[in-house]
């Protein structure tokens, strides 16, 4: 992995699905940040693993915790994604340079050119707070996740 809970999360900015730039350090002292890496936008896995983010939302923003979905998708099919699941956390694209933050985050998987289920929680100060990563096709359990908030 190339981050390790204890250290500055790596800083980005990316654009949302509406096209707009969000970096990391925006939510510096205001939010605690959990970035959720997934590989495609329409694909079941990723689907039902953001959905259960939707229907779940206020343990996140109870919490105070911005969920930010990261994938290589366009911001265009991003913005349709979120429309039709009816998304209200802000999907980035790490589109371009492909996969940058991905990598530098240690879940990009090179051989086939997306990023893997990458799972960080990152809290005010931007420190790494929590970080797994599980391969493709492997879903998450979130209740860790959840427990890592509570731990804050």
């Amino acid at each position: 992995m190339a981050v390790e809970v204890g250290q500055q999360a790596p800083e980005f900015t990316l654009k949302d699905f509406d096209n707009q730039p969000v970096s990391l350090s925006s939510f510096r002292g205001e939010k605690n940040v959990l970035l959720v890496f997934y590989p495609f936008a329409f694909s079941g896995i990723c689907q039902g693993e953001l959905c259960q983010v939707r229907d779940e939302f206020a343990a996140y923003t109870d919490n105070d915790v911005e969920v930010l979905g990261v994938s290589v998708d366009t911001p265009y099919a991003l913005r349709a994604w979120a429309d039709q699941q009816g998304y209200t956390f802000r999907l980035l694209s790490d589109f371009w340079p492909h996969g940058e933050v991905a990598k530098a985050y240690g879940c990009f998987f090179e051989q086939a050119g997306f990023a893997t289920r990458g799972t960080f929680l990152v809290d005010k100060t931007g420190t790494l707070r929590f970080a797994e990563v599980n391969g493709p096709g492997e879903a998450r359990d979130q209740q860790a996740w959840k427990q890592a908030i509570a731990a804050l």
